[in-house]
């Protein structure tokens, strides 16, 4: 689901059930859940001072960003980072790798 920003509908996470996966842009459960998506993650990161960041992919449920963990990498944050900088990094750095692995996994049916 990677940016598709909708919830899916019971009906739908039940007819694909463990096959959905989604990225998200930190390491979850931190800065996760309803309202935390795009640029609001890496805001709400800066904002609290951590010096790691990361991504997450993980299956989706029916609870926003509450699905089963599959994998997370860990980024760091730079002095001086904004959260378009910072945005850019987490993507390069961690969800541009871990879909395709993720995807990977999914298809070989190891989940």
């Amino acid at each position: 689901l990677a940016g598709f920003l909708s919830v899916l509908g019971e009906r739908v996470i039940a007819a694909y059930r463990n096959k959905i996966i989604n990225v998200h842009p930190s390491l979850i459960p931190s800065f996760c859940g309803p309202g935390f998506y795009g640029l609001k993650v890496h805001e709400a990161a800066l904002a609290r001072g951590v010096k790691l960041t990361g991504a997450t992919v993980h299956l989706v449920n029916e609870e926003c960003d509450g699905g089963p963990i599959l994998l997370q990498k860990a980024v760091a944050v730079q002095p001086g980072d904004t959260p378009e900088t910072l945005q850019k990094r987490v993507m390069v750095e961690a969800e541009w790798q871990l879909l395709p692995k993720a995807l990977a996994m999914v298809c070989s049916d190891e989940v």
